[in-house]
Parts: structure tokens; sequence; C-alpha cells
């Protein structure tokens, strides 16, 4: 049996290989013709699929059935086997050898050249090269599937799909002996462009897409990977190299010949063009060791430099180019750190500067020093917020700074002791002098509730001292409903136990699905408005609807009202690289919570499943891309932009909050703030002119005027035209009448 197998192989072999001899010559002027021409009809391409597939599967219909034992099957389908792989070892020797004779004469007419020429000529050949390689693979795709894919199997290092057996002869007899001199000349075409040229970017990308194909390989196909040694090798290393040496040269002339602050501006957009040179022809790999290249060259090796220009600039309250240098400086490590300090010391100095302009008045004057203060505190905190975008050591190098000039001045050096706490309590002197004390009451409760509620009170003792304070100036009525928020809260906190307690020792009960609390606000009391219309989200319905019941049971006839604008919570994240804690506020939860089904959503689908506003979810679904938790092509948000979860999230806080107000929500707020506050007014200025009339009975025109300013004078000082009209108002609404005498009123019971 074993002879009768070793004979069968031999003879396929020597069958195969005079076929192979007669198809040959027909697919070679085939694939000629693809590389020539790079075009090829379908009938053509048809024929030498087929060719290729005869060939190959031909083998197997040559043996001849065996009726013996099942061994001698096994056998003689062992000596298939060895035919066809003889065959495809054949026919992919020949496919390779045409690939080297190709390439070695195509590199004639073009291993002279140099720059421009060489990039063309590269560029040109490589794009024809890979378009008819593919084609080709086609044409091959049967050897692929089988035997390329059988010798892959088996262990073979050295074989390829034939698509990668072109690239990888390119590789061999082409790119090496070129690749010094096409970099070189790409090299080159940069630098003109940084110095302000206009060149080819297609030559530039044209090579860099080769560099990168070139290092795929079979087995990074299969998973989806790419290798960029070949890329990294052959260019990316030579290009940061070049940069380096290009920006040291350029920004040491730059410097020595114009101010820093022009320096600021060209290292700005340097940074900027080089970002958008990786975006136009460069990988996108190589974007973090560019930028990093830059910003050692043109901002680290400058952070003295640029520490000494920083004073000049707070000296002369330059927030423009301040906000351009932290710009900068904030990509280095701890580069910000001698700031802040600069910083600090300089809002000590003009802190400490500020309370001597004022002298000896300030000792006794609040009035005068508080104001100082608030000036000096104002201008830098606008300074924080705007050059150095709210960055939190910024933010404490402004506390501690203000913390420092308040308690040690030349008024608390004179007093021998710690004079600001004194002056600084008396401060209610300085609330006096506020005429509209209605709006310092209003906005002061909406400020207060939402530290409330919010939790973010730095001190309960504190908050009750004003309290107290703004009930000894201004009345019981006053202070009424904030005292009555504080007493809202320790009552939720008894709420929130006896309902954990409640869940826990039911029967069958488990406590609660999330960690969940309350806190419940009396209506009258405190200013908030109602939530906009909202679908609360699935995960959170148990957890409502258990404490509204909860709440019935121990409150019957009252209802409950949830304010979801005003709620929060966190979310843990499971699916990005690491494992975040995000807090969010309740309309943000709703929106993300729906990315845990799909991973894109259209703006209109969003709204669909949450039920929130068109225009709020906009903001919201804005703030989650300004993150970057959340991704979206188009520039403007409309209902069809599809939005998506940005799986390469990353951040170097585990715990990230992401619940900022919006700003037209605060801008809305303020608006309708100051409407009810006018419309207050009016309802305040009619009601004092009744108790007035009702008392006097009658009263000419000015002393009616002049009672009301001087009752309503502890709340606000009302305009004298909106008093005339509530005073027509009432007369229409026969409270009051005009006597015969004129300019008198007579009131009407």
């Amino acid at each position: 049996m074993i002879p009768m197998s070793r004979h069968l192989g031999q003879g396929s072999h020597q069958t195969r290989q005079t076929e192979l001899d007669e198809i040959w010559g027909d697919l070679r002027r085939g694939i000629e013709h693809v590389y020539s021409c790079r075009s090829m009809s379908k009938r053509r391409y048809v024929q030498l699929y087929t060719l290729v597939y005869n060939y190959c599967t031909s083998v197997t219909q040559q043996q001849q059935p065996n009726s013996r034992a099942s061994s001698g099957k096994t056998k003689k389908g062992n000596a298939c086997n060895s035919g066809a792989q003889i065959v495809g070892n054949e026919l992919y020797k020949r496919l390779r050898d045409f690939f080297k004779t190709y390439l070695m004469q195509l590199l004639k007419d073009g291993k002279e050249l140099m720059d421009e020429p060489v990039l063309q000529f590269y560029t040109r050949n490589w794009e024809e090269y890979q378009f008819s390689s593919n084609v080709l693979n086609g044409v091959c795709s049967y050897i692929n599937r089988h035997w390329v894919r059988r010798e892959l199997e088996e262990g073979r290092k050295d074989i390829y799909e034939i698509y990668q057996l072109a690239l990888d002869t390119w590789r061999e007899h082409l790119f090496k002996p070129l690749n010094k001199q096409v970099t070189s000349a790409v090299l080159k075409l940069i630098q003109r462009e940084r110095n302000g040229e206009t060149i080819n970017t297609r030559l530039v990308s044209g090579v860099i897409n080769s560099y990168v194909e070139l290092g795929l390989k079979e087995e990074d196909s299969a998973s989806k990977g790419v290798n960029l040694t070949v890329y990294c090798d052959s260019f990316e290393k030579q290009f940061l190299e070049d940069t380096e040496r290009y920006y040291i040269r350029e920004s040491t002339e730059f410097i020595s010949q114009n101010p820093i602050t022009e320096y600021l501006r060209k290292a700005e957009t340097r940074l900027q063009e080089e970002q958008r040179r990786v975006q136009l022809y460069l990988h996108e790999s190589t974007h973090d060791k560019l930028a990093k290249t830059c910003e050692r060259v043109l901002i680290q090796r400058r952070l003295e430099t640029l520490h000494t220009e920083f004073q000049n600039l707070l000296n002369d309250d330059k927030n423009e180019d301040l906000e351009r240098m932290f710009g900068l400086v904030s990509r280095i490590a701890d580069g910000l750190n001698e700031m802040r300090s600069l910083l600090q010391n300089h809002i000590v100095s003009q802190g400490i500067q500020a309370i001597e302009k004022i002298g000896d008045e300030a000792a006794n004057d609040p009035k005068e020093y508080v104001q100082t203060i608030l000036n000096v505190q104002r201008k830098y905190n606008d300074m924080v917020n705007g050059a150095f975008k709210g960055e939190a050591g910024f933010i404490a190098a402004l506390d501690k700074a203000c913390g420092k000039f308040i308690n040690n001045n030349p008024i608390t050096k004179d007093a021998k002791s710690s004079k600001s706490p004194e002056l600084l309590a008396r401060q209610m002197i300085v609330f006096k002098y506020i005429e509209d004390k209605d709006v310092f009451q209003t906005f002061y409760s909406k400020m207060l509730a939402k530290r409330l509620v919010h939790q973010i009170s730095a001190s309960d003792d504190a908050e009750a001292s004003m309290i107290s304070k703004l009930k000894q100036a201004c009345g019981y009525e006053y202070t009424s409903k904030l005292q009555r928020m504080f007493q809202d809260v320790g009552i939720s906190k008894g709420l929130n136990e006896e309902f954990r307690r409640r869940l826990n020792s039911a029967d069958g009960a488990h406590g609660l699905d999330l960690d969940f609390s309350i806190q419940v606000c009396s209506s009258g009391s405190w200013p908030f408005n109602q939530s906009a219309t909202f679908l609360l989200p699935q995960q959170l319905e148990r957890s409502i609807t258990r404490f509204t019941d909860f709440y019935k049971a121990q409150h019957s006839g009252r209802k409950l009202n949830w304010l979801y604008h005003l709620s929060k919570g966190e979310l843990v994240t499971n699916c990005f690289r690491n494992r975040y804690t995000l807090q969010a506020s309740t309309f943000q939860m709703a929106v993300l919570l729906q990315f845990n089904t799909e991973t894109s959503w259209t703006l209109q689908q969003l709204h669909d499943f949450t039920s929130i506003p068109m225009d709020m979810l906009k903001q919201h679904i804005a703030v989650l891309l300004k993150v970057k938790l959340l991704s979206c092509e188009d520039a403007q948000l409309v209902e069809s932009s599809v939005v998506s979860l940005f799986l390469n999230y990353n951040n170097k806080k585990l715990r990230v909050n992401i619940n900022v107000p919006l700003k037209s929500e605060q801008r809305v707020e303020q608006e309708n703030t100051h409407k009810n506050i006018e419309e207050d007014r009016k309802i305040l200025i009619q009601a004092a002119i009744v108790r007035i009339m009702k008392m006097r009975k009658e009263l000419k025109h000015q002393q009616l005027v002049g009672e009301v300013l001087n009752q309503l004078s502890t709340r606000f000082k009302p305009r004298v035209p909106a008093i005339k009209k509530s005073i027509d108002m009432l007369i229409e609404k026969e409270y009051l009448e005009r006597t015969d005498q004129k300019d008198r009123y007579r009131y009407l019971a």
C-alpha cells in the first residue's frame, strides 16, 4: 500500500506541473495587463479566477476510486493532499517571482530620483501597485482560502495571502532601496510647509499611507490590529527629531527678536499647525508624540522666561495674554505650580495695598473695609474664572491669598489683634445701606436653598448666624421662610432614617435597590419651580414609588411633587477602560442610562425615551459632549443628530463630577427672579397703600407717596411712577376714589 500511495503522489505532481505550464501563460498575460493598465473586464476577471480554481481543484478528479480496505482509502487521501500542496506551492512561487521581477524593473526608473520627483514616482507607483495587487488577490482568492490557510495552520511563517505577498515583495525590493531618499524628501517637504510654502500634501499622505500599509501582516489583519513598525522606524523617529531641531532653532531666534507676548501667540499657532498636520497627512498615533515634542521645546524649555513674564502680565492686568500663557503652560506636568504661587503672592500684595490706600477710615468704617476686600476678591475671581478657566489650583491660590491679606493687613496690625473678624461681623451695617433688600432676600433665599439641597454649606452655624442677623435687621417676616428651610432639612433626615428602618424591617424586603435619600421641601418655603416634563428611568422607579407610598402613609392628604431638575445621583461605569463613578444630574443619568442597550441614538430617540424638553435635552447633551462621555459628528445638534457613547473616554480622576449648571437655566432663572420681584413689589405697594388709606381714610397724593416710601423702605425703595400706577389700579378696583379736592384720595370700605 505504501509504494502505491507514493507513486500516485509523484504522478499527480508531474501532471499538475504540466497543467501549470499550460495555464501560466494566459494567467501571466492577465496579471501583466492588470499591472500595466490597472483595469480588467468582469469577463476576463472570471476567466482568470476560473483558471486558478480549476487548476487547484483538478487534482482530486485525477484520483481513481479504490475498493480496498479503509486503510487504502486513507493513503490515497494523503496522496491527494500532497498533490494539492505541491500545486499551491508552485503557483505561489511563480506569483512571487512575478512581483519580484516587476518591482526590480520598476526600481530602475526611480533609484536615481530625489526630492519631489522621487515622491511623485513612489506615490504614483504605490497606488497603482496596491490597486492591481488587490485585483490579483481577488483572482487568487481560492488559493488564499485553501492552500495559504492550510500552510499557515501548519506553522509556515513565510507564507502570506497574495495581497500580503505583494506588499512583502514591495517592502523588500522597492521600499528598502528607496525609503531613505523618500523619507528625506517628505521631511524636506514638511519643513518647507513650516516655512510658509504651499506644498502638495498628497505626496506626503501617499507615502505615509504606504508606510502604514507595509506594516500590516496576516496575523494583524486577523485581529484587526496594525503593526506600525515600518512607519515608526522609517519615518516617525526621524520626523520627531527633525521637529525638535526645527523648533529649538526657531524659538531661540524668535525670542531674541520679539516680546514674550508675541512668542505666546507664535507658540500657540505652531501647536495648532502641528495638530492639523496630523489630521491632514500623518498617522493618528503620532499625535501625542508630536504634541509632547513641541510642548517640550516650545514651552518646557522656556518656563523660566514665561514665569518672569507672568508677573509682568499680572502687574499690567493683561488677561488675554494671561489666558494664552495658562493654556500653554497647563500642557506641562506641574508647569502651573509656579504661576499659582506667583498669583497668590500678587493677590496678597494687591489686597494689602488696597487696604493701605483707605488708611485709618477702614478701622472705623466697616462698609469701606468690606467693599475694599470685595473689590480685590471680585477682580481676581473674575481673572481666575476667565483667564485661568476656574482651574482648581488657581481657585485655591485665590482663597489662600484672600485669607492671608484679610487676616494680616495694616488694619489688623494696628489693632494688635484679629480686627478683620470684628469688622466683617459688623458687616450688617453695610446691609442697611442696601436699598433693594427684597432683591437681596430673594437671591439669598435661592442661594441658601441650593446650598442646603446640595449639602454644600460650609457651616450650618454660619448660615444660622446670618439668618439671625437678617432677622434683627428686617424682622421675623423677612426670615421666616429661611428658618423653615432649615427645619425641613432636619425633618428630612428623620424621614430618611425612618424610611430605611421601615424597609429593612418589612417582611420579605431587602432594603433599597439603590443608595437612595430624599429631602422633602415645604412648597411655600422653598424658592423652587416645578420640574420640567420628564420620564423617570426604570432603574429609579421602584425607589421613588416605595418612598411615595411610605410618605402617603405617614401624611395623609399631602402630595409629593418631585423636583427632578434639582435631584442628582451617581453612576458607576463598566464600559470604559477604567471604572468611573460619575456624579450626574437626574436628567444626565436618564440620558446615559439609555446607552446600556445601544451605543448610539439619535437626539429625537433620546427625547422620546426621556421626555426631556428638546431645548433642555440639547443643553444636557452638549455638556456630555464637552466632557467627552458622548460623541457626535454634527457641529450643530438637531433632532436627527446621532449621539454615540465615546468608548475611549479617559479621565485622570476615577470620581468625576459632570453635574454642572446649565448657563441658559441660570440666565432664565435670573430673569424670572427679577420678573417675580417686580410682580411682588406691585403687590406690596398696593398692600401698603390700602393699609395707609384704611387707617387715614383720606390723604393727599404727596402724603400718600411719602408714607408708602417710608413703610416699604425696610424692604426696597419704590419708584414714584410705580406708586402712581398702583394708585390708579386701586381706583379702578374701587378700593380708592378721587375726592373733589385736587390730588386727594378717599378710602372706600
